[in-house]
């Protein structure tokens, strides 16, 4: 009896300790749940913890990534897997990202494109509200420790302190050939301006924007039809491989700031980011080619469109999904007709008479849709572009 006794008390110790252990593990994951989901932290750390350095391979530099979104997560891939391969002389010990945002309207709070790649690697990840955070700033100082920081879109202004902390410092993939096109918006830019070819740059980082010595550029023919949504990707992946190639010698010394080739400050271009407003195309006093570079720049956000009138209708306001310039001229008119083919689209006729071909539109509050469909529910009605009234 006292042996089964014991039996019984061993047995109810184990469920107990079985249950606590449980209990406690369920409360780490409820802790770093919110901490994942916290909007105000100064320095989140997703996912694991920040390396002080202790797990670094022997002789390997130090490389911590910044940037954001899904262009600059393919970037950390690329540069991970270069990590990876035998002899690599560096590793990635930490990611740098914008916070964890609500991507939806209705939709969870979740962490940028990047962050998830760093968390699916493995790699700790820091997400400062803001990168001058003092904070953020002693962990990178004290903790991170980086040799050389590298920058695909991170999406923020990084002060002098932080600039001053890599020992090789810090560079960055632009998506322009510099000097032309600075600033927030330079893909979209330069296909407004009918840019071909178009570029990237590998520059080192400096306190003023986008205006560090270069290490180096590369050209890229594009078609007349492309739009930011593909050009961006592409010239990011050309960046991050020519990145990846100098590495190396950014990290033996061989190619410094000193090494790297000034920018030429007389001929520089200001990208300036996109305002909403921009995106109206103005057919009364823009020719086919001006609207549809605006179109392809602006593909990605905020999109183009015009406003179309049915008759004596009111006025509605037609987002312009896809288009291309036709090779033609014709007189000037407002009215709206598919051209002769299956699978021609509409024809806009700008004020200078030539022909922006639009196969694909969306009206307000209605789903895409290709010309056919938009003409078969015109049901006899006339379409017309038109002036927006000004408002008062």
């Amino acid at each position: 009896k006292m042996k089964f006794l014991l039996s019984c008390v061993i047995m109810l110790e184990v469920i107990i300790l079985t249950r606590a252990f449980s209990n406690c593990v369920r409360c780490r994951k409820l802790h770093y749940a919110k901490q994942f989901s916290s909007s105000r932290s100064h320095s989140r750390i997703l996912f694991s913890s920040i390396s002080n350095g202790e797990n670094t391979t022997a002789g390997k530099k130090r490389i911590v990534f910044l940037g954001t979104p899904e262009v600059a997560a393919q970037c950390l891939r690329d540069i991970y897997k270069d990590s990876m391969k035998g002899g690599s002389p560096y590793e990635i010990v930490s990611v740098i990202t914008q916070p964890p945002k609500r991507r939806k309207r209705k939709g969870k709070i979740t962490p940028s494109p990047v962050g998830l790649v760093a968390h699916e690697l493995g790699i700790p990840t820091l997400s400062p509200e803001k990168a001058r955070d003092t904070n953020f700033l002693d962990d990178l100082e004290n903790n991170v420790r980086p040799d050389l920081c590298i920058t695909a879109a991170y999406g923020q202004y990084l002060p002098k302190r932080f600039l001053a902390t890599p020992t090789y410092g810090t560079v960055n993939i632009h998506p322009s050939i510099l000097p032309r096109w600075r600033g927030a918006s330079p893909v979209q830019r330069s296909l407004e301006a009918g840019d071909n070819p178009v570029g990237v740059s590998v520059l080192f980082t400096v306190s003023k924007m986008d205006a560090g010595p270069i290490i180096v550029q590369e050209e890229t023919e594009i078609g007349k039809d492309d739009q930011a949504t593909t050009v961006l990707p592409l010239l990011f992946n050309i960046g991050t491989n020519r990145l990846i190639k100098i590495l190396p010698d950014i990290l033996n010394g061989s190619i410094t700031t000193e090494t790297a080739r000034d920018q030429d400050e007389s001929i520089v271009k200001e990208a300036s980011k996109i305002k909403t407003e921009e995106a109206e195309l103005k057919l009364w006093e823009e020719s086919a080619l001006t609207c549809h570079n605006r179109m392809r720049g602006f593909s990605m956000w905020p999109g183009t469109f015009l406003y179309l009138q049915l008759d004596d209708e009111k006025p509605m306001r037609v987002k312009i999904a896809k288009a291309r310039v036709l090779d033609e001229v014709t007189e000037p008119t407002q009215v709206i007709e598919k051209g002769p083919g299956k699978k021609d689209g509409l024809r806009f006729v700008c004020a200078d008479g030539s022909i922006l071909e639009v196969p694909r539109l969306q009206p307000t509050t209605r789903n895409e849709m290709d010309a056919k469909s938009f003409v078969n529910g015109l049901q006899g009605r006339t379409a017309r572009w038109v002036i927006p009234a000004v408002e008062s």
